[in-house]
């Protein structure tokens, strides 16, 4: 029986963990210069999940992953990063896409909520049987 709470509870952090990353993606969408004021565009970021190892049950972030190829150009010719013919490499990032991947997220974090829900009630009754 723990063992299903120990699932649920590793979806969600990993769900948790995925949401956040999901909303670095949505507040750095525009983002073009780092902290130091270069020219460096956000580049997109995703969870990647794995089964947990050493026979433990559930799941959980094997990385979060750059996604390299994530920029794409937009004409910007008043911007002081434009090339000759006054492009812009910036993040390629959809906030549509993103925020369904944020809805997805929700939603597996919510049933794995039900799941520990229904297990934790499971074993409070076969404790009442026991009893």
């Amino acid at each position: 029986m723990y063992g299903s709470l120990e699932i649920s509870t590793s979806g969600m952090v990993a769900q948790r963990t995925r949401m956040a990353v999901i909303a670095s993606n949505i507040a750095h969408a525009n983002t073009l210069v780092n902290s130091q004021g270069e020219y460096e565009p956000y580049l997109k970021r995703e969870a990647m999940f794995s089964p947990k190892n050493n026979g433990q049950m559930g799941v959980e972030i094997k990385e979060i992953t750059i996604i390299e190829n994530s920029l794409r150009e937009q004409y910007m010719p008043e911007s002081p990063f434009r090339d000759a013919n006054g492009n812009v490499m910036v993040p390629d990032i959809d906030p549509t896409t993103e925020w369904v991947n944020g809805m997805q997220a929700s939603r597996a974090y919510e049933a794995n909520v039900v799941a520990a829900e229904t297990s934790k009630n499971m074993m409070a009754q076969a404790l009442r049987l026991l009893a």
